[in-house]
């Protein structure tokens, strides 16, 4: 009796354990950089957004300005906004 208790114990927290590591799926993963960036900043479908194919340099034109993200070669992030009048 003994025995069984513990083996179902120990199976009880393998299979928790197990389902708690289990890798979620999110929405996030599924999108293209693009789809992604559009959703973060709230973006019309008619905005321009171009991502470079390293993924540093991010440039976004919309009506009234146009918005450069870069990572600099020491990691920092620059960004550059120009607002049209």
């Amino acid at each position: 009796m003994k025995n069984i208790l513990r083996n179902g114990l120990i199976f009880s927290m393998l299979s928790i354990a197990l389902i708690s590591c289990r890798d979620e799926k999110h929405e996030a993963d599924d999108m293209d950089d693009e789809s992604a960036i559009r959703k973060e900043m709230n973006l019309d479908s008619d905005d321009k957004v171009k991502v470079s194919n390293d993924g540093d340099e991010v440039k976004i034109k919309t009506d009234d300005k146009k918005i450069k993200i870069e990572v600099n070669d020491d990691g920092s992030v620059e960004k550059k906004v120009k607002i049209d009048n």
